[in-house]
């Protein structure tokens, strides 16, 4: 068994088996800057270590991600080449993750929000406890969805719902997930890992050549379907959006709202 460094997240390889957990619990595995890193490198890590087939991607604790640490984005960004940075390094995690040569599977279960949503977006599949709640709450924050989320939404569950997740923040549950083709698989919370476990036992008896080589098949597809190259961009509407007056209103009627629930 070998493990990586890390601050923010625990990163395992064992055999052909691995696994990247958010392990932030107390604050429910928030994406900052240094997770979104640290990710990256996990990726690479992985990428290093050809007799991986299949890792896990899991959050510690009561839930899979809180989404994006904004308060650490804003704190890392010193001036306006830093902040793009900070703000393009989702998009790089999400790149990185997709692109990593393991079956990913992620392990969803409390609350997968935001940036959270991303990155179980970049993720091959998706297994989900049924009392997942899903949310896209960037709008209301005055923010666009970044990190190539739109793509991989569009990709995954259409363009109409996409739109309409996306747009109106409304959350959404593990069964609206799963009948949308966003997750393949919905279990009791207490069959979550069992059913994880089951399913990594399938994949890890294929070849890693056959794994491999249909993932990178369905992606080539995919993005020629629907590119997300394109999503470099996104860190500068994201700046942009910082720095614009209606959205940064709408950021705090967001906030005063959810302060008095």
């Amino acid at each position: 068994m070998e493990s990586q460094q890390a601050t923010t997240i625990a990163v395992v390889a064992d055999g052909d088996r691995g696994s990247i957990t958010l392990n932030r619990p107390d604050k429910l595995n928030p994406l900052s800057t240094v997770t979104l890193d640290e990710l990256v490198a996990a990726a690479r890590w992985f990428d290093a270590r050809p007799t991986v087939k299949v890792v896990v991607v899991a959050g510690n604790g009561r839930a899979f991600s809180a989404g994006a640490d904004l308060a650490a984005f804003v704190a890392a960004a010193d001036g306006a080449a830093a902040m793009r940075e900070a703000a393009d390094a989702g998009r790089r995690m999400a790149d990185a993750v997709e692109a990593m040569r393991a079956v990913t599977v992620a392990r969803l279960h409390g609350h997968c929000v935001g940036g959270g949503v991303v990155l179980a977006a970049a993720c091959d599949l998706r297994v989900a406890a049924e009392d997942t709640r899903f949310s896209i709450p960037e709008v209301d924050l005055g923010i666009p969805l970044a990190w190539g989320g739109i793509p991989r939404l569009v990709r995954e569950i259409g363009p109409a719902l996409t739109k309409e997740l996306v747009m109106t923040c409304r959350p959404f549950g593990a069964d609206e997930a799963k009948s949308s083709g966003f997750v393949n698989r919905v279990v009791p919370e207490a069959d979550l890992d069992a059913e994880i476990a089951q399913l990594v036992g399938q994949l890890v008896a294929k070849s890693a050549l056959t794994l491999g080589g249909t993932k990178r098949q369905v992606n080539a597809v995919t993005e020629g379907m629907v590119g997300t190259a394109r999503s470099w961009n996104d860190a500068d509407a994201l700046v942009t959006a910082l720095h614009d007056t209606e959205s940064r209103a709408s950021a705090m009627a967001y906030l005063e709202r959810v302060h008095r629930r």
